[in-house]
């Protein structure tokens, strides 16, 4: 048990920024700024101190004593609550393998927006505070193990990320941030009916001998912890766990997005400034992807390998069908939007396999796809800040123009294909090699290599029209990279070669919890199985 509050100081102190940015006047934009850069630089220093104190010999999971920096009290406590009895509910925050690659990727991520943000020149006051409380809410996510809390976390961000792309965002933001909204709502919807229906199936003893219903989310993983013959007990014949795991993998599904669900993208990362559209395909998409693994995968493993083979279909279509409509688009955000679509079905992929080596691989991507990804809208936010247009057919010959900018273009472009040396590659064959030594994935495995030959194909088919070439005498005003372009670039840059190069930095992190995922997984399913029988 660790007494100093990484995670709650971690979490929150983008909301002390928030409060000291309050009693700053509007007209000090520039104070405003560098009060939010502070805040995120010092989450980044509290994530870092905290991964070096972490210990990598605890898998996590089911066993509380393997979660690690645990802060645990009573958050709300009603007796005799109506027919209810005490209703309890936990500040539950922990990290383990899985979640701490998150936590690490959301504060850098954090960091280069706020840098990002520096232009950001309308409203700037109620877009730094609408901007910190969208980190608080995401790192909340990461961390929390009560589900109450962890809902408040999740539906904390839909608000900030509303406005910030319907106040600061381009011509059709109206449209583009209703959307979010609606399609994000749908999903909360019936990931609150399954957390209902989880709190009460599940009990927990307290300290006095009391038996009392729970959020608790490792309470919720444990079999024997449920209501005998409740609507989600295995041993109750009419059951409602299929429905329960289908309502929060719909409410995950649309986050990542999983097609069908995805069509809120492409036109949230268009009209999002920047800054946020780094946010969204750095560290919102994977929300979804960590939702799956911490929630259905740990509570629901008997539905989970029924259901694992459509899960890696999905991918699969996630990874062909992005890569198809990225070849089409002549808008260069679009495209790396639906680069995103595709690459994220890697993860799904990797998590279908239900191996070490294909969900390890799937976390290594989603950290990978965030430091890419987010490298490849600064890279577009670079050229419209300039030419003010982001259309592929524009440019030509760049390159010659603009030789730095076109280097750390090719680092991103190259390590989004997947080539050897950057930490794309690592992640994506980790994905196949678990897929294809699973049963459940092989097939499926073979056909989504198909994405790796469609990425090379759009990438490269960008950076030709693009840089090369004759250059187009129209853009002769357009200057290299500035100082604060160079700050954001350079620390992605290193991130991605150094990973590329020893992965085993992040795979040693996360290797136990994976394993020990499996393990429980496997263990549970075949008790579920015995009970049923």
């Amino acid at each position: 048990m660790v007494t100093f509050p990484y995670l709650s100081l971690i979490t929150f102190l983008p909301i002390l920024g928030m409060l000291i940015i309050l009693f700053i006047p509007k007209t000090k934009e520039l104070l405003i700024k560098s009060v939010t850069l502070v805040m995120t630089l010092l989450q980044l220093i509290l994530s870092v101190i905290l991964l070096s104190k972490f210990d990598y010999s605890l898998g996590g999971i089911f066993d509380p004593n393997s979660f690690q920096f645990i802060e645990k009290f009573t958050w709300i406590k009603i007796e005799n609550f109506a027919w209810l009895g005490t209703v309890k509910i936990d500040y539950f925050l922990a990290v383990d393998g899985i979640s701490a690659p998150m936590v690490l990727l959301t504060s850098i991520i954090s960091v280069i927006a706020a840098i990002s943000s520096w232009n950001i020149n309308k409203m700037v006051k109620g877009y730094f505070l609408m901007y910190l409380l969208l980190d608080t809410g995401m790192m909340g996510t990461f961390v929390a193990l009560d589900f109450f809390l962890f809902y408040v976390f999740w539906e904390l961000m839909l608000l900030p990320m509303y406005f910030l792309i319907g106040i600061w965002g381009g011509p059709r933001k109206e449209y583009a941030a209703i959307k979010f909204f609606i399609y994000t709502m749908f999903g909360s919807i019936f990931m609150l009916i399954a957390m209902i229906a989880l709190f009460f199936s599940t009990t927990e003893m307290l300290p006095n001998g009391q038996v009392i219903h729970t959020f608790n989310m490792l309470a919720m993983m444990n079999p024997d912890n449920y209501v005998k013959d409740g609507i989600l007990s295995i041993t109750n014949p009419n059951n409602l766990r299929l429905l329960a795991y289908l309502g929060l993998f719909i409410g995950f599904a649309i986050k990542i997005p999983m097609f069908p669900f995805h069509t809120w993208l492409p036109d949230a990362h268009v009209e999002a400034p920047t800054p946020i559209s780094v946010i969204l395909a750095g560290v919102l998409l994977k929300l979804g992807t960590y939702g799956i693994i911490r929630i259905n995968y740990a509570i629901f493993p008997d539905v989970t390998y029924q259901l694992a083979w459509w899960i890696g279909l999905f991918g699969v279509i996630n990874i062909v069908y992005g890569a198809l409509c990225a070849m089409a688009q002549s808008d260069f955000k679009k495209l790396i939007a639906y680069s995103s679509v595709s690459h994220m079905g890697y993860v799904m992929l990797g998590m279908a396999s239900l191996t070490v080596t294909g969900i390890s691989g799937a976390v290594f991507q989603m950290f990978n796809h965030g430091t890419i990804t987010a490298m490849l809208f600064l890279i577009v936010g670079v050229i419209y800040d300039r030419a003010h247009t982001r259309g592929l057919n524009e440019f030509g010959g760049l390159a010659s123009h603009m030789p730095v900018y076109t280097g750390f273009v090719t680092v991103a472009f190259f390590a989004a294909i997947g080539i050897p040396g950057f930490s794309g590659f690592v992640s994506e064959a980790l994905v196949f090699m678990g897929g294809f030594s699973s049963m459940i994935t092989r097939i499926l495995t073979i056909v989504g290599t198909l994405g790796i030959l469609l990425g090379a194909s759009y990438m490269l088919w960008s950076l030709q029209r693009v840089f090369f070439g004759k250059f187009n005498e129209k853009w002769q005003f357009m200057q290299d990279l500035d100082a604060r372009e160079y700050t954001m670039l350079i620390p992605l840059s290193i991130i991605i070669i150094f990973l590329g190069v020893y992965p085993s930095a992040m795979i040693n992190l996360m290797n136990k919890s994976v394993v020990t995922l499996i393990d429980f997984m496997s263990k549970n399913y075949t008790y579920l199985n015995a009970l049923v029988k």
